[in-house]
C-alpha cells in the first residue's frame, strides 16, 4: 500500500508540478507567466496576472509537496483547487483529452483527493519528519481553497463592464 502511494505521489505530483512550471517559468514548452496570464485574460479572469500566479504556484508548489509527501494534505488541496478550476473553466463539458476535455484534470483531481484523504503513506517526508497539518488548519485551508475557487469562477464568469458612451 505504501509503495503504491509513493508511486502515485511521485508520478502525479511531478507531472502537476511540471504543469505549474510551464505556467510560472516557461519550462517544458510552456509560455511562462505572461503567456499564461494572456490566456486567462481571454477567458475573463481578472486580474489575469494574479490568477496566473495562483494557478502556477498551486500546481507547482502543490505538486512538489504532493510528490514529497510533505505537509499533507496541503499539496493535495493545491492540486485539487487548480484541477477543479481547469475542469470548470477550460475543459467542461468535453470529457476526452483528444477533444480538450477534462479527462486528465479529473484524473489528477481524483488522485489528489484520494491521497489527501488516505495520507501520504510511510514513504513520505511527513512519515520521516512526523509532520502533518492539524485537522483544524486543514479544514481552514480547504475552506479557503473552495472560497477562492468560487470567487475565481464568479469573477471569470462576469463579463467585463462596457464603458458608457456620452450623449
Amino acid at each position: 500500500m505504501d509503495l503504491a502511494l509513493l508511486l502515485l505521489r511521485i508520478v502525479v505530483g511531478l507531472l502537476v508540478a511540471g504543469h505549474g512550471a510551464q505556467k510560472l517559468f516557461g519550462w517544458f514548452g510552456g509560455h511562462g507567466l505572461a503567456g499564461f496570464a494572456g490566456s486567462l485574460e481571454s477567458m475573463r479572469f481578472r486580474p489575469a496576472r494574479l490568477w496566473a500566479w495562483l494557478a502556477g504556484i498551486t500546481e507547482f508548489g502543490g505538486g512538489v509537496l504532493f510528490a514529497m509527501g510533505w505537509l499533507s494534505p496541503l499539496g493535495s488541496i493545491g492540486m485539487a483547487s487548480s484541477m477543479l478550476t481547469a475542469i470548470a473553466r477550460v475543459h467542461w463539458p468535453k470529457v476526452w483529452a483528444t477533444e480538450r476535455g477534462f479527462e486528465l484534470p479529473l484524473t489528477y483531481l481524483v488522485v489528489a483527493l484520494a491521497v489527501g484523504i488516505s495520507g501520504p503513506g510511510a514513504y513520505s517526508l511527513d512519515a520521516v519528519l512526523r509532520t502533518r497539518l492539524p485537522a483544524g488548519l486543514t479544514a481552514v485551508l480547504v475552506t479557503v481553497a473552495l472560497v477562492g475557487w468560487i470567487v475565481g469562477l464568479t469573477i471569470s464568469a462576469t463579463p467585463p463592464a462596457q464603458p458608457q458612451r456620452g450623449t
